[in-house]
């Protein structure tokens, strides 16, 4: 099922996993020594926060080297017409011992004031236990990381791109930046519009994608198919999730009868889906009664009424040219009378189109009040089925869809729009003839298995 979609989408994923991986091989190459020439505003911060990152892991050190630095000979006066003008890299000398000497000074009072709230304590080395295991790699990547978002602080443009990179290039990450989905998103709009996926929801889900990947960065453990993963199933299920809700608590909850009608155009499956439905709930315990609202087809109430001797169920039927409002009304009230739990009314096949069958339906909507009314189509007719959804929402609210023969369909569109275009949840799937071929809509389970490895 879909599995020209899943194809299409672990493409993409591949796409990008040897974008990041070619990416990732030219910085190594670009490394100083290599003899590719290497990002030199890159290198240059990489090079700052490394310097950063030594002082941040050896405080220690660093305000020993500030001490020794004080003890040394210095002359007592200096003529300020004789000093030299300072040069960058004295000055940042200076600067990097102004900052031992705070550190050092910070360390200093926060031991005073350690001695002085609790006399006679030991020296905190001395409070260590001999056991413990300072991961020194770790302190050294957050250090490098707070040097560089310290640096990066109130700067934005090309020096905060230059020191992510720079971070990136100093812990061993890459970061993935929008040129290089430029290609690999192009690339999966295309599949998703070949795959009958409505344009405002491929657009939607190529922005998802954007946002969670563009900046990102991943360490060199990690694979960039994981990523790209994460970034899809987020983005899929933004779109197909819209508007869900647990159909059985709804029907268990409801006061009873609960009242469904069925819409759609002519030979979808609505009467078969409605036949599926009635073994669904007397699986679940609910007793149920068909009413053929379809009264204008000829042969309709013979093609149900088959269903429901297979079902072993009552059918409400009147003479073909019936007003469908009223056989469902009598079904209704026959199901008050005989406690019954569930009605399922069958209307006309109906084109979007067609302003006289639609007025029937907003009438029954009227004199019914139907609890749900349900949207079926089949899965195979991609982007027909999503411009159907949305008129036949428009003419009478549905409340969600079912989606016939989804195990013929490779392509997925159909599945993936609907939800996001009407805002109305897919509910069940057709896999099959029988009266148990029918599966409740699991949006997670279908993206788990659209991202599943393999073709």
């Amino acid at each position: 099922m879909f599995d020209g979609l899943k194809k299409k989408l672990n493409s993409f994923r591949k796409d990008v996993e040897e974008t990041a991986e070619e990416k990732a091989d030219a910085e190594e190459e670009a490394e100083p020594g290599a003899e590719a020439e290497p990002d030199a505003e890159a290198t240059a911060a990489a090079d700052s926060v490394e310097s950063t990152a030594a002082a941040v892991t050896d405080p220690a050190a660093d305000s020993s080297e500030a001490a020794d630095a004080s003890e040394g000979d210095a002359p007592s006066e200096v003529d300020a017409d004789e000093a030299p003008e300072p040069t960058e890299a004295s000055t940042a000398a200076e600067t990097g011992a102004d900052a031992a000497d705070e550190a050092a000074a910070e360390t200093v009072e926060a031991d005073a004031t350690a001695t002085d709230t609790d006399a006679g304590v030991e020296s905190d080395a001395e409070d260590v236990p001999d056991d413990v295991d300072l991961d020194e790699e770790a302190l050294a990547a957050d250090g490098v990381e707070a040097a560089v978002e310290e640096a990066a602080g109130g700067r934005g443009g090309e020096n905060a791109s230059t020191l992510q990179r720079a971070k990136a290039f100093a812990t061993g990450r890459i970061i993935i930046e929008e040129e290089d989905l430029e290609e690999p998103l192009w690339q999966l709009e295309m599949a998703l519009l070949e795959s009958d996926v409505e344009m405002n929801v491929a657009e939607a889900i190529l922005e998802t994608i954007r946002e969670k990947m563009i900046g990102e960065s991943r360490k060199q453990v990690d694979t960039t198919a994981e990523l790209v993963s994460e970034a899809l199933s987020d983005a899929l299920l933004e779109v197909i999730s819209v508007g869900q809700f647990d159909f059985d608590q709804r029907i268990r909850e409801a006061d009873k009868p609960v009242t469904l009608i069925f819409t759609g155009v002519n030979g979808v499956g609505k009467t078969t889906s409605i036949a599926k439905l009635v073994r669904y709930f007397e699986e679940r315990g609910l007793s149920t009664v068909m009413a053929n609202g379809d009264t204008y087809r000829a042969g309709a109430n013979e093609q149900i009424q088959r269903h429901a001797d297979n079902l072993g169920e009552k059918l409400i039927t009147h003479e073909q040219g019936g007003d469908p409002a009223a056989v469902i009304y009598d079904a209704v009230e026959y199901a008050e009378a005989h406690d019954i739990d569930v009605v399922l009314g069958d209307t006309a096949g109906r084109l979007h189109t067609s302003n006289d069958l639609m007025s029937q339906l907003e009438k029954i909507d009227r004199v019914v009040d139907p609890d749900m009314t349900l949207f079926v189509d089949e899965a195979v007719a991609g982007q027909d089925a999503v411009q159907r959804a949305k008129k036949f929402n428009e003419a009478a609210e549905i409340d969600g869809a079912i989606l016939t023969k989804a195990d013929a369909d490779s392509q997925g569109g159909a599945a993936i729009s609907i939800a996001y275009v009407t805002g109305k949840p897919i509910l069940f799937l057709g896999v099959g003839q029988g009266y148990d071929d029918l599966t409740r809509f699991d949006p997670e389970e279908l993206v788990e298995s659209l991202l599943a490895d393999g073709e």
